[in-house]
């Protein structure tokens, strides 16, 4: 009879014992912070309109009819950016995935698209950002050009999203030509409206 009232004792007092049991630290940094919940409100589908300039003294061409398809997989939000229904743009994936690193203390990014010969482009911001505003920078690149030969000359990017409403965003990229000028300018912008 001892023996049974030991065991149930045992038996209630174990999720008492589990719940003093602190968290891991991967366990504590696995669990949404307010980055993750606000990541979390931008998933859904948005109409985006793309203003691309490869260079500064051209006029900027303009791709409308574009789908940006978001979801939150974990703490990243998952963005697959392509043309959508009736759209005249020739089919393409953008992807890419953006999460706060709790244990880094920033913003991180990642993407690829089918459209160019770029490989993965990753980039990192230096802080939390201020007032919504987060700056990233990528890591250099060479860029094949648009000629018939490969020029291969190296970019440097960064990409800003600018502060957001739950329905509208605009996110702006500037590059700067390694070639010796220290010239920047805004050669792509997004403009996100959430799909009704």
């Amino acid at each position: 009879m001892k023996m049974i009232g030991v065991c149930a004792i045992a038996l209630f007092a174990a999720p008492i014992f589990a719940q003093q049991t602190p968290k891991s630290a991967i366990e504590r940094m696995q669990e949404p912070g307010p980055e993750a919940i606000a990541l979390a409100k931008r998933a859904g589908l948005w109409d985006v309109t793309i203003t691309f300039r490869p260079s500064p003294d051209i006029k900027p061409i303009v791709f409308d009819g574009l789908i940006a398809e978001r979801k939150m997989i974990g703490l990243f939000l998952e963005e697959t950016l392509r043309p959508g229904p009736g759209s005249t743009v020739p089919d393409f994936r953008r992807i890419s995935y953006l999460t706060y690193s709790r244990v880094e203390g920033r913003w991180q990014y990642v993407s690829l698209d089918t459209r160019f010969p770029a490989g993965l482009m990753p980039a990192y911001s230096p802080d939390k950002g201020t007032d919504g505003k987060i700056t990233f920078q990528f890591e250099s690149l060479a860029f094949a050009g648009f000629g018939q030969e490969v020029e291969g000359w190296m970019l440097r990017s960064n990409y800003v999203i600018l502060p957001h409403s739950d329905d509208a965003e605009v996110a702006q990229q500037y590059w700067t030509r390694a070639d010796g000028s220290e010239r920047q300018w805004l050669a792509v912008e997004y403009r996100y409206n959430r799909h009704r």
